[in-house]
């Protein structure tokens, strides 16, 4: 009877341990913090979705009006955060990530207006019980993600002597440790900022070139880590921890539209692309560390694949992207084209469960096989209409997509 008693402890102590540890590996999966997901690739670590949608498309869980912008939406402990315009004003909002119902709003600025269209551009940062979030103009602010209020707030261009770029503010922040680092307006030693994520307060400085649309990502080189930015007339990478640059490597395009987010390879390596000029197109880099020190240098150089404001995804060894409004898969060790396809204008796209989710820029929603040997449309669907720039999102199974006037959310579990 002891020996049984003992053992029933033992199991449900089991029992107990097993469920904290699927809920630990759920929540790590279910989560989309921030702009491109949790690793800023662009791909879902989620699983057991559907591989096929029915003919009609997987269902709606829910649609909600919603107004102009182009961020787009984060997910976190079971609510979604995004921002975009009503009226002359501009807002973050905290909607639940289930139903859509509106949570809060905060107001970040008056309205951006612009020929491209107009809104709201970076996407929000959320770090525990704190979001981040950046108004067209350039006022980054921190907020309770619970309840909307302010925390504190930095007026970038105001504060360090820059000027909001032609396409308004894009850049969603990056976390690194206690910093928020930021891409900042193009003031003199002030093109990149590391601010105290607590308080706003500035830690450090850097450079003085003028802004492009990219958020930055980290790379770690061989024990040294750096944070890559992908400014107006350059990339480089600089140390998170004193701002120290690395290494650089020139890419001046016209209006200074480098936009799209870099993509950390393997073996040390980075690739990168803008539209303009079309002479300009894409690179891989290969960051070299000596002694303390990083270089880079190109490892191939072309024009097949002119990322414009989508961002490219790396999958076992190939690029799929958007040249313009081609969607392309390419080598990644050579550049060298795989196959290419029409039909989803300059769509944005993630991964999820080896497949790609790819929106057109007119809301057509495709799901497309990740494999270099040919392009195969698996299903397909016309979901929106209007201006689709916004890239999609996805988290505990749910698939979050807006245009200009509206939010939806489908349902891509498998039954």
């Amino acid at each position: 009877m002891q020996l049984w008693k003992h053992l029933n402890i033992w199991i449900i102590l089991l029992f107990v341990f097993s469920s904290l540890l699927a809920e630990t590996d759920s929540t790590a999966s279910d989560t989309w913090s921030q702009w491109r997901g949790i690793n800023r690739d662009g791909i879902s670590r989620e699983s057991g979705l559907l591989q096929k949608w029915p003919a009609k498309g997987p269902a709606i869980a829910w649609r909600k009006a919603l107004g102009e912008g182009y961020s787009a939406i984060s997910i976190a402990a079971g609510k979604a955060y995004t921002m975009f315009d009503a009226g002359d004003d501009e807002y973050a909002v905290c909607l639940n990530a289930a139903t859509g119902e509106e949570i809060w709003r905060f107001r970040t600025d008056k309205k951006f207006r612009d020929t491209w269209g107009n809104g709201p551009r970076s996407t929000p940062m959320i770090d525990n019980n704190t979001v981040y979030v950046a108004s067209a103009h350039g006022k980054l602010y921190a907020l309770n993600a619970n309840s909307g209020q302010q925390i504190w707030m930095v007026d970038i261009p105001a504060e360090f002597n820059g000027k909001v770029p032609d396409l308004g503010y894009s850049n969603t922040p990056l976390i690194y440790g206690d910093l928020l680092l930021v891409t900042g307006c193009g003031g003199s030693n002030q093109s990149i900022l590391a601010l105290e994520k607590k308080t706003g307060k500035l830690r450090w400085a850097a450079q003085s070139d003028h802004p492009g649309y990219s958020s930055p990502v980290v790379m770690p080189v061989d024990g040294i880590e750096q944070a890559v930015f992908f400014t107006g007339s350059k990339i480089t990478g600089i140390s998170p921890i004193n701002g120290q640059t690395f290494w650089e490597y020139t890419w001046r395009t016209d209006s200074y539209e480098n936009v799209a987010t870099p993509v950390i390879l393997p073996e040390n390596r980075v690739f990168f692309s803008s539209p303009h000029p079309v002479e300009k197109g894409s690179a891989v880099l290969e960051i070299t560390r000596n002694g303390e020190t990083l270089s880079a240098s190109a490892i191939w150089k072309n024009n097949d694949m002119k990322n414009h404001f989508s961002s490219t995804i790396y999958h076992k060894g190939f690029l799929y992207g958007t040249d313009r409004s081609i969607l392309r898969c390419i080598d990644a060790e050579t550049g060298e084209v795989r196959w290419s396809q029409r039909g989803y204008g300059e769509g944005t796209l993630m991964m999820a469960d080896n497949k790609l989710v790819v929106l057109g820029t007119r809301g057509k929603l495709g799901l497309v096989d990740a494999s270099p040997q040919a392009y195969r449309e698996i299903s397909s669907m016309q979901l929106l209409s209007g201006k689709c720039y916004t890239a999609p999102s996805l988290s505990n199974g749910k698939l979050y997509l807006r245009n200009q006037k509206e939010i939806v959310a489908l349902d891509l579990r498998a039954k």
